[in-house]
Parts: structure tokens; sequence; C-alpha cells
């Protein structure tokens, strides 16, 4: 890891008189894999809709790679290498599994610019790296649902980031399943793209991060290595349910 990918600083968010995040602040390195943990109303998913664009901060600044992108709507943020997976899968059901990945690539990262046979290509690739390339021509509406989650995935890495948020890839999976998604997370951070995991599954946050905050109300009540993030007793107490 090298230098800061992304510094949240000092970042609010309210909803009329409710506050769902209070001057929250974390920094994240380049080629980080970073976790996110905290119990339902949290303020998770909140966090996240701030740094993608979905939703813009009240107080605080979001920095990506030395740039503040505080008012940037989300696809600026997506073309500046800001990429999520969503939590419940959205693949258009009337196109196949290529091209699902094929708009995304032609409209936010080649604007146009690439014969089809290029984009083609580059969409192809993707799906090899998530074990897809034997279902391109499958109807989205017939994968299964670790296939849903895989596509996802690589629909989120079509768009080329530098940082990729996993928003609960693995939820409903069994066993075997938690693991390819992992195997494949682990490969992406591998070639340099930087991970913020968002995940119930604690045995997945605990292989996969190397470091963890969770959240509880909209605050940060702790930060550290997964070892140190389960022993904490605010955590036991707001999450593990001690």
């Amino acid at each position: 890891m090298s230098g800061t990918l992304l510094r949240v600083a000092q970042v609010s968010k309210n909803f009329g008189g409710f506050s769902a995040l209070s001057q929250v602040s974390i920094e994240i390195a380049q080629g980080e894999r970073f976790g996110l943990i905290g119990p339902n109303g949290s303020g998770k998913t909140t966090l996240i809709n701030c740094i993608s664009g979905s939703l813009r901060n009240d107080g605080g600044s979001i920095v990506f790679d030395g740039n503040d992108i505080s008012g940037l709507p989300a696809y600026q943020r997506t073309r500046l290498g800001i990429a999520r997976s969503f939590q419940i899968p959205r693949p258009f059901s009337s196109m196949s599994v290529l091209e699902n990945l094929i708009v995304p690539l032609e409209y936010v990262v080649h604007r146009r610019s690439l014969h089809t046979a290029d984009t083609r290509a580059e969409a192809i690739q993707i799906l090899r790296s998530m074990g897809l390339a034997d279902k391109a021509d499958t109807p989205s509406n017939r994968l299964t649902q670790v296939e849903l989650r895989k596509l996802e995935l690589a629909r989120a890495m079509a768009s080329r980031p530098r940082l990729l948020i996993s928003d609960e890839a693995m939820a409903g999976l069994s066993s075997t399943e938690v693991e390819e998604v992992l195997a494949i997370l682990r490969k992406l951070n591998d070639s340099g793209i930087t991970i913020i995991m968002i995940e119930h599954i604690m045995r997945a946050v605990m292989s996969f991060s190397q470091r963890v905050i969770c959240l509880d109300a909209g605050r940060i009540i702790c930060e550290g290595t997964p070892e140190s993030i389960v022993k904490d007793s605010e955590v036991q107490k707001a999450y593990l349910g001690a």
C-alpha cells in the first residue's frame, strides 16, 4: 500500500431531524482492503452513497486521489475511478450477460470511442476474470444467485475502477460460494484495485480485510485490525450481540 487514495473528513448527513452520519472521518490507502461493518441502520449505506455520489454530504469533505469530489455527481466520480456493486443485483434482464457489460463499457468508459469488436473483447476479458465467460450469451435472468453476484461485480469492473465498493456481495450465498466471491475480490485487489467491503458475514470480513471500522448510529465506534475489532466491547455490544 502507498499513499492515501480516499479521505473522508468530518462527513455528516442528515435526513430531516435524523443524523445518519455524524462527523465521520476515514482514510483509505491505495491498494488497501478495507472492511466496513455495523448493525442495520448504522449509516453504512449512507456513507458509501456519499462516497459514490448518489447522496451529497451535508458537512465535511470527500477527497479522492487528492481532489475534493464532494460536489461531483455520481457519473463523474465513476469516471474518476470509483465504482460500487449493489447488494441486490439489478442487471438488464432482457439482455445477455455480455450485453450487460457492453452498456457500461460503451457509455461510461469508452463513450463510443472504440469499435464494437474492441468493446466485446474487453467485456469477455472481464467475464473471464469473474468465471463467467461461458455464460456470455446467457440471458441474465437465467443466472444463479452467485452468478448474479459475479455479474454485479463485473458490471462495476467495466468502469475500470481504482476504488471498488463491494456492498454485501456475499449475502445469501453458501459457504462455497462465499469463498468464490472472496477469491475474485482478492484477485482484483492483487491487480491494484482498492476495495471497501461492506459485509455482515464476519468470517468474510475477517479473512479479507486488513483494517475495519464499525459504525453505530452514524458514528465510528471502533477502528482497527479484524482481530482487534471483534474483541472490542462496544462492537460486541452494538453489532455482535454480546
